[in-house]
């Protein structure tokens, strides 16, 4: 088939997992390869996407090209990488953090990496691409430029314009709109902000309001925010230096994101700036910057631990002021508000977004700069990216608004094709898969995992001996032992039956098994109203 080939394995229809696939001439390359996360409670640390559509170009995958380094771009690098052998280009920054992640997979050795610089063109298979500085909540942003036999197409990654970046390096619009001069054939453009009104506002701004905060502060400062955002972290040892105070680093995420910027030069602290987070008790209290990880509420994460009162580091006190830096990303408000409860209830004086508006600004453009982006790049056709349905529809009317001649929305596993026009080719096979540990779970697993949260475990052993059949029961999150003897009662008479009514017709000891675990669900379902799994043994006992 002519044309370029755009089909999506995750990000569009969702927030989180972005990885896009690019295929010409027999040959792909995938631009970002990401993870979400799953809230289920169900032992799963991350998801990424099913990438058994590759399989078809298993010796045809040119490469991975990273926009920039946050997890939801870069964190399924390791479980791409152990599946095909590809090359990976990457920003600087973006390619100290996937190092970090390679290494806790134990491959670090086996990955091409190479790093990127922008307005340099790296020849990828059959695509030449360009990185193009952009700004965004993290350090070392690009846009990509990507030249195809079907025409020049831009990818955006996530973006904002932000005129005052605090580690100096612009958004280059000058090179946005040369391209757009030349004539760019399709646009893919971040979509997360478009129902946001306004800028998103400087992080220089922001620093200037943590200072503030900070200096009138009386005890210890706990600052919470994404650890990603470099910006952030520099802004804040400046802060540290001006307030006297020294950083104390809380959470892993935060030491692992300092450390790569520090050796990336994204980030110049002073060696005694930062004292050890394991003698943070030994600070007067005054003299404590803290930044934490953990904004989400995550149980295990360093603010939750402070907010329950059992980091082992450090103990919040009435005269402490903690301050959260961040958005609550959709759908973790609830938990967030009851981390907010924990830590008003220790007695800190808590600034929020909602009490301080200027404390955090977003990474992603809000729609006039999704407005500007297009104006910008004046491209012939048009497809939104980054978002669920709702945000790529609303990008895609935005579109249409500022005259883009030829606007498609493409979900995960759409296929498109830019051949003059760009349109809806076809389908390809996606889905999500799920890790623990650094291990792909198998979806039966997870599937398992699922209905024991939802219905619990019945274990019934049936013991058949001289003198009769005796039944054992161990249930976990079903019904109480204690109180619901009547109903157990019910079941084990059921389940007798069931294995005389068996027996009788000559069953095995194996065929015994399911039909007495039919009669257990089956009893357990007219009075409870569900059917827990339920596992059963039949034994014959010998003499």
């Amino acid at each position: 088939m002519s044309g370029l080939r755009v089909f999506p394995l995750g990000g569009l229809g969702e927030v989180g997992m972005n990885c896009l696939a690019l295929e010409q001439d027999g040959q792909v390359m995938l631009v970002d390869c990401g993870v979400t996360f799953d809230a289920r409670g169900l032992g799963i640390d991350v998801v990424f996407p099913d990438f058994s559509a590759l399989e078809a170009y298993r010796d045809r995958i040119a490469g991975v090209f990273v926009t920039h380094g946050h997890e939801d771009h870069i964190g399924a690098l390791p479980y791409l990488l152990k599946r095909f052998d590809v090359p990976v280009w990457a920003p600087p920054y973006a390619a100290g953090l996937i190092r970090e992640r390679l290494a806790e997979h134990e491959m670090g050795d086996l990955v091409r990496l190479t790093e990127t610089t922008p307005r340099t063109v790296y020849e990828v298979g059959p695509f030449s691409v360009e990185p193009i500085r952009v700004t965004h909540s993290i350090a070392d942003a690009t846009a990509l430029a990507i030249r195809t036999s079907a025409g020049l197409v831009i990818h955006t990654g996530d973006f904002k314009f932000d005129a005052s970046p605090p580690d100096g390096e612009a958004f280059d619009i000058d090179r946005l709109d040369e391209l757009g001069d030349e004539g760019v054939s399709l646009l893919l453009s971040d979509s997360t902000n478009i129902d946001a009104s306004g800028s998103t506002g400087s992080e220089r701004q922001v620093g200037d309001l943590l200072h503030q905060i900070v200096t009138r502060a009386e005890g210890a400062v706990i600052v919470a925010m994404f650890a990603s955002n470099v910006h952030r972290l520099r802004m804040l040892g400046e802060v540290a230096r001006h307030t006297r105070r020294r950083i104390v680093l809380l959470g892993r995420s935060v030491q692992t994101h300092s450390r790569v910027a520090r050796d990336t030069g994204y980030l110049d602290w002073p060696s005694d700036l930062v004292f050890p987070a394991d003698r943070a008790r030994e600070l007067p209290r005054a003299n404590v910057l803290a930044l934490a990880s953990g904004t989400q509420a995550e149980s295990r994460g360093a603010l939750a631990r402070l907010a329950r009162g059992d980091h082992n580091a450090f103990t919040l006190d009435p005269t402490d002021t903690v301050i959260l830096s961040s958005r609550t990303i959709p759908g973790n408000e609830p938990m967030v508000y009851r981390m907010m409860s924990d830590l008003l209830r220790r007695g800190v004086k808590l600034r929020t977004w909602v009490t301080d508006r200027g404390i955090h600004v977003s990474g992603h453009a809000h729609r006039s700069e999704q407005k500007r982006m297009l104006e910008l790049v004046r491209p012939k056709n048009f497809v939104p990216v980054h978002g669920t349905l709702h945000h790529l529809s609303r990008h895609a009317e935005l579109a249409r608004e500022v005259g883009v001649p030829n606007v498609c929305i493409l979900e995960n596993g759409d296929v498109g094709t830019l051949d003059g026009g760009f349109t809806k080719t076809g389908s390809v096979n996606v889905g999500r898969d799920y890790a623990f540990h650094g291990r792909a779970l198998p979806h039966q697993v997870v599937r398992e995992r699922s209905s024991l949260a939802q219905e619990g475990l019945v274990v019934a052993t049936l013991v058949a001996k001289e003198g009769g059949v005796e039944v054992r029961f161990a249930t976990r999150g079903v019904l109480d032992e204690t109180r619901d003897k009547k109903l157990l009662g019910a079941v084990r008479r059921e389940a007798l039956a069931a294995h005389a009514e068996a027996k009788a017709r000559g069953a095995t000891s194996a065929a015994l098994e399911e039909p007495v675990r039919l009669a257990i669900r089956r009893v357990l379902f007219q009075e409870l109203g569900f059917k827990p799994t339920t596992l059963v043994t039949v034994v014959e006992s010998t003499p």
